[in-house]
Protein backbone atom coordinates (compact mmCIF):
# COMPACT_ATOMS: atom_id res chain seq x y z
CA UNK A 1 0.00 0.00 0.00
CA UNK A 2 1.13 3.70 -0.82
CA UNK A 3 -0.04 5.77 2.10
CA UNK A 4 0.32 9.43 1.41
CA UNK A 5 0.48 11.60 4.37
CA UNK A 6 0.47 15.27 5.47
CA UNK A 7 3.49 16.12 7.40
CA UNK A 8 3.36 19.88 7.18
CA UNK A 9 3.65 20.34 11.33
CA UNK A 10 6.79 18.44 11.14
CA UNK A 11 9.32 21.85 11.74
CA UNK A 12 12.86 21.08 12.77
CA UNK A 13 12.62 22.75 16.24
CA UNK A 14 9.40 23.91 16.04
CA UNK A 15 6.70 20.81 17.00
CA UNK A 16 4.30 21.85 19.09
CA UNK A 17 1.23 19.54 19.92
CA UNK A 18 -0.18 18.42 16.87
CA UNK A 19 3.48 18.25 15.23
CA UNK A 20 4.19 16.01 18.33
CA UNK A 21 1.56 13.74 17.69
CA UNK A 22 2.52 13.54 13.93
CA UNK A 23 6.23 12.46 14.63
CA UNK A 24 5.79 10.33 17.80
CA UNK A 25 3.23 8.23 16.09
CA UNK A 26 4.39 8.07 12.55
CA UNK A 27 8.21 7.84 13.60
CA UNK A 28 6.64 4.73 15.31
CA UNK A 29 4.20 3.37 12.68
CA UNK A 30 6.21 3.98 9.12
CA UNK A 31 9.38 1.50 10.96
CA UNK A 32 7.03 -1.30 12.02
CA UNK A 33 5.27 -1.56 8.23
CA UNK A 34 8.31 -1.83 6.37
CA UNK A 35 5.91 -3.81 3.82
CA UNK A 36 3.70 -0.30 3.26
CA UNK A 37 5.66 2.66 1.08
CA UNK A 38 4.49 6.42 2.87
CA UNK A 39 4.63 9.28 0.69
CA UNK A 40 5.57 12.34 3.48
CA UNK A 41 3.98 15.56 2.32
CA UNK A 42 5.81 18.92 3.15
CA UNK A 43 5.11 22.10 2.43
CA UNK A 44 8.64 23.05 3.22
CA UNK A 45 12.46 22.11 2.79
CA UNK A 46 12.24 19.33 5.28
CA UNK A 47 15.13 18.12 8.25
CA UNK A 48 16.32 14.63 7.33
CA UNK A 49 15.63 13.62 10.92
CA UNK A 50 11.94 13.27 9.61
CA UNK A 51 12.65 10.53 7.38
CA UNK A 52 12.37 7.79 9.78
CA UNK A 53 13.06 4.93 7.65
CA UNK A 54 13.63 3.70 4.11
CA UNK A 55 10.19 3.51 3.45
CA UNK A 56 9.47 7.04 3.42
CA UNK A 57 9.83 8.43 0.47
CA UNK A 58 9.71 12.89 1.15
CA UNK A 59 7.73 15.17 -1.15
CA UNK A 60 7.71 18.95 -0.89
CA UNK A 61 4.69 20.36 -2.25
CA UNK A 62 4.67 24.89 -2.58
CA UNK A 63 3.65 26.83 -1.68
CA UNK A 64 4.18 26.83 2.77
CA UNK A 65 0.78 26.61 4.37
CA UNK A 66 1.22 30.08 6.19
CA UNK A 67 -2.59 31.51 5.61
CA UNK A 68 -6.22 29.93 4.96
CA UNK A 69 -6.07 30.90 1.29
CA UNK A 70 -2.55 28.93 1.00
CA UNK A 71 -4.73 26.13 2.81
CA UNK A 72 -7.50 25.83 0.19
CA UNK A 73 -4.36 26.13 -2.16
CA UNK A 74 -2.39 23.46 -0.91
CA UNK A 75 -5.30 21.05 -0.25
CA UNK A 76 -7.54 21.70 -2.65
CA UNK A 77 -5.02 22.42 -5.70
CA UNK A 78 -2.12 20.54 -4.71
CA UNK A 79 -2.45 17.68 -2.52
CA UNK A 80 -4.99 16.01 -5.45
CA UNK A 81 -2.50 15.97 -7.92
CA UNK A 82 0.41 14.49 -5.48
CA UNK A 83 -2.20 11.77 -4.73
CA UNK A 84 -2.90 10.75 -8.08
CA UNK A 85 1.34 11.10 -9.77
CA UNK A 86 2.23 8.86 -6.42
CA UNK A 87 -0.50 6.78 -7.11
CA UNK A 88 -1.44 6.42 -3.19
CA UNK A 89 -4.21 4.33 -2.01
CA UNK A 90 -4.74 6.61 1.23
CA UNK A 91 -4.46 10.36 2.39
CA UNK A 92 -3.96 10.33 6.14
CA UNK A 93 -3.72 14.13 7.91
CA UNK A 94 -3.07 13.61 11.52
CA UNK A 95 -3.57 17.57 11.82
CA UNK A 96 -7.54 17.23 10.41
CA UNK A 97 -7.16 18.90 6.91
CA UNK A 98 -8.44 17.18 4.22
CA UNK A 99 -8.86 17.87 0.39
CA UNK A 100 -12.54 17.67 -0.77
CA UNK A 101 -11.29 17.21 -4.43
CA UNK A 102 -10.18 13.78 -4.37
CA UNK A 103 -11.71 10.95 -4.28
CA UNK A 104 -9.20 8.75 -2.97
CA UNK A 105 -9.83 7.21 1.05
CA UNK A 106 -8.90 9.49 3.51
CA UNK A 107 -8.48 9.50 7.16
CA UNK A 108 -8.34 12.88 9.27
CA UNK A 109 -7.41 13.26 13.11
CA UNK A 110 -9.41 16.05 14.30
CA UNK A 111 -7.45 17.16 18.01
CA UNK A 112 -10.26 18.85 18.88
CA UNK A 113 -13.06 21.69 17.27
CA UNK A 114 -12.23 24.48 19.71
CA UNK A 115 -13.08 26.81 16.99
CA UNK A 116 -16.69 25.99 16.61
CA UNK A 117 -17.03 26.94 19.93
CA UNK A 118 -14.81 29.83 20.76
CA UNK A 119 -14.46 31.45 17.38
CA UNK A 120 -13.16 34.91 18.90
CA UNK A 121 -10.29 33.59 19.78
CA UNK A 122 -9.15 33.37 16.21
CA UNK A 123 -8.57 35.90 13.37
CA UNK A 124 -11.21 36.28 11.10
CA UNK A 125 -10.27 34.59 8.12
CA UNK A 126 -9.07 31.17 10.24
CA UNK A 127 -11.80 31.50 11.68
CA UNK A 128 -14.05 31.51 8.61
CA UNK A 129 -11.76 28.64 7.09
CA UNK A 130 -11.84 26.14 10.13
CA UNK A 131 -16.14 26.65 10.51
CA UNK A 132 -16.59 26.53 6.80
CA UNK A 133 -14.10 23.11 6.06
CA UNK A 134 -13.82 21.28 9.04
CA UNK A 135 -17.46 20.15 9.21
CA UNK A 136 -17.05 19.09 5.71
CA UNK A 137 -14.02 17.13 6.22
CA UNK A 138 -15.64 15.55 9.02
CA UNK A 139 -18.32 14.07 6.68
CA UNK A 140 -15.87 13.77 3.89
CA UNK A 141 -13.35 11.54 5.80
CA UNK A 142 -13.55 7.95 5.16
CA UNK A 143 -12.52 7.47 9.32
CA UNK A 144 -11.66 10.07 11.64
CA UNK A 145 -9.57 9.90 15.32
CA UNK A 146 -9.41 12.55 17.84
CA UNK A 147 -7.29 12.24 20.87
CA UNK A 148 -10.22 11.93 23.76
CA UNK A 149 -13.33 10.33 24.60
CA UNK A 150 -14.96 14.10 24.91
CA UNK A 151 -13.82 15.41 21.84
CA UNK A 152 -15.10 12.59 20.03
CA UNK A 153 -18.76 13.15 21.77
CA UNK A 154 -18.05 16.99 20.61
CA UNK A 155 -17.54 16.31 17.08
CA UNK A 156 -20.41 13.58 16.69
CA UNK A 157 -22.70 16.12 18.63
CA UNK A 158 -21.50 19.24 16.56
CA UNK A 159 -21.01 17.92 13.44
CA UNK A 160 -23.93 15.04 13.65
CA UNK A 161 -20.86 12.69 12.91
CA UNK A 162 -21.81 8.84 13.58
CA UNK A 163 -20.06 7.65 16.93
CA UNK A 164 -18.50 4.59 14.88
CA UNK A 165 -17.16 6.39 12.54
CA UNK A 166 -14.55 7.77 14.95
CA UNK A 167 -12.02 6.22 17.13
CA UNK A 168 -10.27 7.81 20.43
CA UNK A 169 -6.60 7.66 20.00
CA UNK A 170 -4.91 9.53 22.86
CA UNK A 171 -1.66 11.18 22.69
CA UNK A 172 1.09 10.03 24.61
CA UNK A 173 4.24 10.99 26.59
CA UNK A 174 7.64 11.43 25.39
CA UNK A 175 9.82 8.77 27.41
CA UNK A 176 12.24 11.57 28.51
CA UNK A 177 9.38 12.72 31.10
CA UNK A 178 10.44 10.89 34.30
CA UNK A 179 10.81 12.02 37.84
CA UNK A 180 13.92 14.13 39.10
CA UNK A 181 15.88 13.56 42.28
CA UNK A 182 15.80 16.70 44.87
CA UNK A 183 19.33 17.53 44.24
CA UNK A 184 18.47 18.01 40.85
CA UNK A 185 15.64 19.86 41.20
CA UNK A 186 16.92 22.20 43.76
CA UNK A 187 19.86 23.02 40.73
CA UNK A 188 16.73 23.83 38.19
CA UNK A 189 15.11 26.05 40.86
CA UNK A 190 17.88 27.79 41.34
CA UNK A 191 18.71 28.66 37.85
CA UNK A 192 15.02 29.12 36.70
CA UNK A 193 13.20 30.45 40.41
CA UNK A 194 15.89 31.92 42.06
CA UNK A 195 15.15 28.72 44.83
CA UNK A 196 11.94 29.72 44.92
CA UNK A 197 9.06 27.01 44.47
CA UNK A 198 6.78 27.35 41.96
CA UNK A 199 4.20 27.11 39.73
CA UNK A 200 4.30 25.96 35.81
CA UNK A 201 2.29 27.10 32.99
CA UNK A 202 3.12 25.38 29.73
CA UNK A 203 1.41 25.76 26.66
CA UNK A 204 0.69 28.42 23.50
CA UNK A 205 -0.26 32.02 24.74
CA UNK A 206 -4.06 31.86 23.24
CA UNK A 207 -6.74 33.23 24.68
CA UNK A 208 -8.63 30.01 25.25
CA UNK A 209 -5.25 28.66 27.50
CA UNK A 210 -6.29 30.98 29.83
CA UNK A 211 -3.13 32.50 30.91
CA UNK A 212 -5.27 36.08 31.86
CA UNK A 213 -7.18 34.76 34.76
CA UNK A 214 -4.56 32.42 35.26
CA UNK A 215 -1.57 35.15 36.40
CA UNK A 216 -4.15 36.98 38.09
CA UNK A 217 -4.99 34.06 40.49
CA UNK A 218 -1.80 33.82 40.99
CA UNK A 219 -1.65 37.64 42.12
CA UNK A 220 -4.66 36.86 44.55
CA UNK A 221 -2.85 33.74 45.62
CA UNK A 222 0.31 35.66 46.36
CA UNK A 223 -1.68 38.20 49.04
CA UNK A 224 -1.17 35.51 51.16
CA UNK A 225 1.81 33.19 50.32
CA UNK A 226 4.65 33.23 52.96
CA UNK A 227 6.58 30.96 51.00
CA UNK A 228 7.75 32.96 47.73
CA UNK A 229 5.91 30.81 45.11
CA UNK A 230 6.63 32.16 41.60
CA UNK A 231 4.65 31.39 38.55
CA UNK A 232 6.76 30.48 35.62
CA UNK A 233 4.97 30.37 31.81
CA UNK A 234 6.68 28.21 28.49
CA UNK A 235 5.20 28.71 25.71
CA UNK A 236 4.89 31.48 22.67
CA UNK A 237 1.88 33.60 21.21
CA UNK A 238 0.00 31.52 18.66
CA UNK A 239 -2.81 34.24 17.96
CA UNK A 240 -1.86 37.26 20.30
CA UNK A 241 -4.21 38.09 23.62
CA UNK A 242 -4.78 41.23 23.64
CA UNK A 243 -6.00 41.01 27.39
CA UNK A 244 -3.02 39.26 28.61
CA UNK A 245 -0.81 42.03 29.00
CA UNK A 246 -3.30 44.88 30.16
CA UNK A 247 -4.04 42.14 32.95
CA UNK A 248 -0.28 41.54 33.67
CA UNK A 249 0.39 45.44 34.21
CA UNK A 250 -2.18 45.64 36.58
CA UNK A 251 -0.48 43.27 38.39
CA UNK A 252 0.80 43.72 42.28
CA UNK A 253 3.57 40.87 41.93
CA UNK A 254 3.95 40.90 39.05
CA UNK A 255 8.11 40.89 39.54
CA UNK A 256 7.04 37.19 41.01
CA UNK A 257 5.49 35.86 37.27
CA UNK A 258 8.56 34.61 34.92
CA UNK A 259 8.22 34.68 31.39
CA UNK A 260 10.66 31.14 29.70
CA UNK A 261 9.28 31.57 26.43
CA UNK A 262 9.76 28.42 24.22
CA UNK A 263 12.49 25.69 25.65
CA UNK A 264 14.11 22.77 24.29
CA UNK A 265 12.49 19.25 24.77
CA UNK A 266 15.18 18.73 27.54
CA UNK A 267 14.97 22.26 29.34
CA UNK A 268 11.38 21.77 29.09
CA UNK A 269 11.21 18.09 30.98
CA UNK A 270 13.71 19.50 33.55
CA UNK A 271 11.80 22.49 34.16
CA UNK A 272 8.75 20.85 34.48
CA UNK A 273 9.67 17.68 36.59
CA UNK A 274 11.13 20.35 39.09
CA UNK A 275 7.49 22.31 39.45
CA UNK A 276 5.94 22.41 42.73
CA UNK A 277 2.51 21.78 40.51
CA UNK A 278 1.38 21.94 37.10
CA UNK A 279 -0.95 24.93 36.68
CA UNK A 280 -3.26 24.26 33.44
CA UNK A 281 -6.45 25.80 33.17
CA UNK A 282 -7.55 26.28 29.71
CA UNK A 283 -10.97 27.10 28.99
CA UNK A 284 -11.27 24.49 26.02
CA UNK A 285 -8.94 21.50 25.62
CA UNK A 286 -9.08 18.81 23.59
CA UNK A 287 -6.26 16.50 25.12
CA UNK A 288 -3.84 18.38 26.99
CA UNK A 289 -0.37 17.13 26.61
CA UNK A 290 1.32 19.20 29.60
CA UNK A 291 -1.29 17.77 31.77
CA UNK A 292 -0.02 13.90 30.80
CA UNK A 293 3.73 14.66 30.98
CA UNK A 294 3.10 15.90 34.47
CA UNK A 295 1.54 13.21 35.65
CA UNK A 296 4.78 10.90 34.50
CA UNK A 297 7.37 13.51 36.11
CA UNK A 298 5.02 12.77 39.38
CA UNK A 299 4.02 16.53 39.65
CA UNK A 300 0.61 17.56 40.80
CA UNK A 301 -1.57 19.71 39.06
CA UNK A 302 -3.89 22.58 39.51
CA UNK A 303 -6.77 21.87 36.12
CA UNK A 304 -9.70 22.92 34.44
CA UNK A 305 -13.11 20.66 35.13
CA UNK A 306 -13.54 21.42 31.45
CA UNK A 307 -13.67 19.53 28.28
CA UNK A 308 -11.28 16.47 27.77
CA UNK A 309 -9.25 17.74 31.17
CA UNK A 310 -10.71 15.74 33.86
CA UNK A 311 -10.57 12.76 31.56
CA UNK A 312 -6.62 13.31 30.98
CA UNK A 313 -5.63 14.21 34.79
CA UNK A 314 -8.00 11.57 36.97
CA UNK A 315 -7.01 11.75 40.44
CA UNK A 316 -3.38 14.00 39.66
CA UNK A 317 -5.33 17.07 39.72
CA UNK A 318 -7.35 19.14 42.17
CA UNK A 319 -10.02 20.77 39.34
CA UNK A 320 -11.52 24.10 39.16
CA UNK A 321 -13.60 26.25 37.65
CA UNK A 322 -11.54 28.03 35.03
CA UNK A 323 -13.33 31.38 34.50
CA UNK A 324 -13.24 31.73 38.27
CA UNK A 325 -9.68 33.42 39.45
CA UNK A 326 -10.62 33.68 42.87
CA UNK A 327 -11.11 29.60 42.58
CA UNK A 328 -8.05 28.90 40.97
CA UNK A 329 -5.83 31.01 43.64
CA UNK A 330 -7.71 28.68 46.59
CA UNK A 331 -6.63 25.77 44.74
CA UNK A 332 -2.64 27.10 44.90
CA UNK A 333 -3.37 27.82 48.61
CA UNK A 334 -4.89 24.82 49.57
CA UNK A 335 -1.96 22.98 47.44
CA UNK A 336 0.86 24.63 49.02
CA UNK A 337 -0.15 24.81 52.43
CA UNK A 338 -1.82 21.56 52.70
CA UNK A 339 1.01 18.63 52.74
CA UNK A 340 -1.09 16.01 53.11
CA UNK A 341 -3.33 16.66 50.39
CA UNK A 342 0.03 17.52 48.31
CA UNK A 343 1.31 13.99 48.99
CA UNK A 344 -2.60 12.55 47.60
CA UNK A 345 -1.62 14.12 44.44
CA UNK A 346 1.44 13.12 44.01
CA UNK A 347 0.75 9.77 44.87
CA UNK A 348 -2.01 9.99 42.21
CA UNK A 349 0.27 10.85 39.56
CA UNK A 350 2.74 7.79 40.67
CA UNK A 351 -0.82 5.51 39.99
CA UNK A 352 -1.89 6.93 36.69
CA UNK A 353 1.58 7.18 35.34
CA UNK A 354 2.07 5.05 32.21
CA UNK A 355 -1.57 5.57 30.87
CA UNK A 356 -0.71 7.55 27.94
CA UNK A 357 2.78 6.21 26.05
CA UNK A 358 2.98 7.13 22.45
CA UNK A 359 3.73 3.36 21.26
CA UNK A 360 -0.02 3.12 22.60
CA UNK A 361 -0.93 6.12 20.34
CA UNK A 362 0.72 4.51 17.44
CA UNK A 363 -0.85 1.14 17.61
CA UNK A 364 -4.36 2.93 17.71
CA UNK A 365 -3.59 4.81 14.85
CA UNK A 366 -2.26 2.30 12.94
CA UNK A 367 -5.79 0.22 13.96
CA UNK A 368 -7.55 3.20 12.21
CA UNK A 369 -5.80 3.41 9.16
CA UNK A 370 -6.17 -0.76 8.69
CA UNK A 371 -9.80 -0.33 9.21
CA UNK A 372 -9.76 1.84 5.90
CA UNK A 373 -7.24 0.18 3.87
CA UNK A 374 -8.15 -3.72 5.24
Amino acid sequence: MRIAVNVRLLLKNKLAGIGWFTYETLKRIARAHPEHEFIFIFDRAYDKEFIFAENIKPVVVNPPTRHPLLYILWFELQIPAILRRHKADLFLSPDGFLSLRTKKPQIAVIHDINFAHRPQDLPWSYRKYYNYFFPKFAHRATRLATVSQYSRNDIVNTYGIANEKIDVVYNGVNEMYTPLPHSQKRIVQIHYSKSSPYFLFIGAFSARKNIARLIEAFDIFKRTDKQGFKLLLIGEPLFRDSSLKKTFDNLAHKNDIVFLGRQTPDNLHQILASAYALAFVPLFEGFGIPVAEAIQCHVPLICSNATSIPEVAGEAAIMVNPEDTKQIALAMTEISINEKRYQELVEATKRQSGAFTWQKSADKLWNTIEKVIG
